[in-house]
């Protein structure tokens, strides 16, 4: 028998599938939802090598996206469910927007910034602070991260072999 998914496990599922998105592209397999009143408003994933825009990361364009079906920039009320720490464009793209709370799927050691390089969402000197929950299906997160580097590495090592 199945155990029945918790809510934030149904829209770290959305998030998911918005990072299969970009993965299918060649993209960072990153993805994440918007959530406000229990639905979801904006969708996201990377698009920075498509769109050849450093600025095209998931949470910008989901961030984007709601902003313009809510007719606000600042999303109180909403919810962020991403598949992997915010940088730190996005999180302060996040503090800027007044969004109340983001489930991250898995840490990013090396550029997050909501409590491994920095916590940007918990400075007291910004005039907001974002709740936060980490490790929301974070196994599943890490993992597929992990399987597009590994065939990353492969399929380039392959590529610099063919060239010899």
């Amino acid at each position: 028998m199945r155990r029945k998914l918790s809510e934030d496990e149904k829209f770290m599922r959305e998030a998911i599938k918005e990072a299969r998105k970009a993965e299918k592209i060649g993209e960072v397999p990153i993805g994440c939802v918007i959530v406000k009143d229990k639905k979801i408003i904006a969708r996201g994933y990377n698009k920075r090598k498509k769109e050849g825009n450093t600025l095209a990361h998931a949470e910008i364009k989901a961030i984007d996206k709601a902003c313009k079906k809510t007719g606000d920039w600042r999303l109180e009320g909403c919810s962020m469910y991403v598949t992997l720490e915010p940088c730190p464009m996005c999180a302060g793209a996040l503090v800027q927007s007044r969004i109340d709370k983001v489930y991250i799927g898995c840490m990013n050691p090396k550029a997050g910034c909501a409590g491994s390089v920095l916590d940007m969402f918990s400075v007291e000197g910004f005039n907001h602070q974002i709740e936060c929950e980490r490790g929301v299906l974070g196994e599943e997160c890490s993992e597929m991260l992990k399987t597009f580097f590994k065939d990353l590495r492969k399929r380039l090592k392959e590529e610099k072999q063919a060239e010899l």
